[in-house]
């Protein structure tokens, strides 16, 4: 059987999200098989580049697209005038702004096939009235990391930074990826002012930058660090492009910390970087049974005890109470090139079984 090509939606951003990050990745695996293109109104260039392909895939939400409202439900429509499949990647739902769901929703009709990054979005969908009228093909796929660790190191003045802390004698706590309210980034905060109010020195550094277009987000943040007499103590390193300077700022963590409303999740790609690491991660348990059935690699992460379990319901004490037990246990490296490879092996294949609808 001939094999699919694909066209795989992608914004011109260069400051990346995680679901853009995925969107080229999964564009980068699928080989010579698929091509990229920018999403936008050059009608001539979307039906010159639908031409060669076999079916689309869109990604959502994408923050490079937040202005750029239109041009999705353009793209689909004109696929689906071509009479070429469209798989939809749904990374987030009920999370979104109500606004945000509405411009996705007319995608979302014209979908052939909908892979959700977890099982909890795919529920959160069914519950929406547009899934009574979006197709019933779907399925769900496992969300990589966004990003593995190099062969080599960078360090730069922000990695340098926090060594010269730890040298001090501070214990550096760690956070990857954006920061947002939904994600309760601020929760790290109060798990320092903890560690503190015990005799801790701790320092904590977000290694990401603020969501734009969320009004006072980042206001608030310093004011509550403030408010917990820590703000001395956070470090945000905003965007960092490369993956050699990610992780040398991940070498000086002593362990990575979160703390979900919902528990982990299988689409929290930033807390798989972390776990491969080799730096360990605390996290609160997902608070359903099946939320990482689908996920091997996230499994495999848990068993090597590079990501360590709380209770769902953990609050700052408890959180602090581990994550001073697992800076005294350093985590298991796991060998994550065979891993990746498996995993990736496994989004492809949910990913063509859609384009295959």
């Amino acid at each position: 059987m001939t094999e699919k090509t694909y066209l795989v939606f992608v914004s011109s951003a260069t400051e990346t999200c995680g679901v853009e990050s995925f969107a080229r990745l999964l564009a980068d695996r699928l080989g010579p098989r698929a091509e990229r293109h920018e999403l936008g109104f050059d009608l001539f260039g979307l039906v010159k580049a639908l031409s060669g392909v076999d079916a689309v895939i869109f990604n959502f939400p994408v923050v490079g697209w937040k202005k750029k409202l239109v041009e999705p439900t353009f793209a689909a429509l004109v696929a689906w005038l071509m009479r070429r499949k469209r798989v939809v990647v749904l990374h987030e739902w009920q999370a979104l702004d109500w606004k945000r769901r509405l411009v996705l929703m007319p995608v979302m009709l014209l979908a052939s096939s909908v892979c959700f990054s977890a099982p909890e979005i795919a529920d959160e969908f069914a519950a929406s009235p547009v899934s009574n009228v979006t197709t019933k093909r779907r399925a769900i796929v496992p969300v990589p990391p966004n990003l593995v660790p190099p062969a080599t190191l960078q360090p730069g003045s922000r990695s340098q930074a926090l060594e010269q802390q730890k040298q001090a004698g501070r214990l550096i706590i760690g956070q990857f990826g954006s920061i947002y309210p939904k994600k309760q980034s601020t929760e790290v905060l109060a798990i320092a002012a903890a560690l503190l109010a015990r005799g801790h020195d701790v320092g904590i550094v977000f290694v990401g930058s603020f969501i734009k277009g969320m009004d006072n987000i980042e206001r608030d943040f310093f004011e509550l660090a403030r408010s917990l007499g820590i703000r001395d103590r956070v470090t945000v390193t905003g965007y960092v492009a490369t993956n050699a300077e990610l992780f040398a700022i991940f070498e000086q963590v002593d362990v990575f910390c979160y703390l979900f409303p919902e528990g982990l999740t299988a689409r929290r790609g930033s807390v798989l970087a972390a776990g491969l690491s080799g730096k360990p991660v605390v996290v609160n348990a997902p608070r359903r049974g099946d939320a990482l059935a689908h996920h091997g690699l996230f499994r495999r992460l848990i068993e090597h005890k590079a990501i360590q379990l709380v209770a769902t319901d953990a609050d700052a004490a408890t959180m602090a109470d581990a994550v001073l037990e697992a800076c005294h246990a350093a985590a298991p490296r796991i060998e994550a090139g065979t891993e990746l490879q498996r995993l990736w092996s496994e989004i492809v294949a949910v990913v063509e079984d859609g384009g295959q609808a």
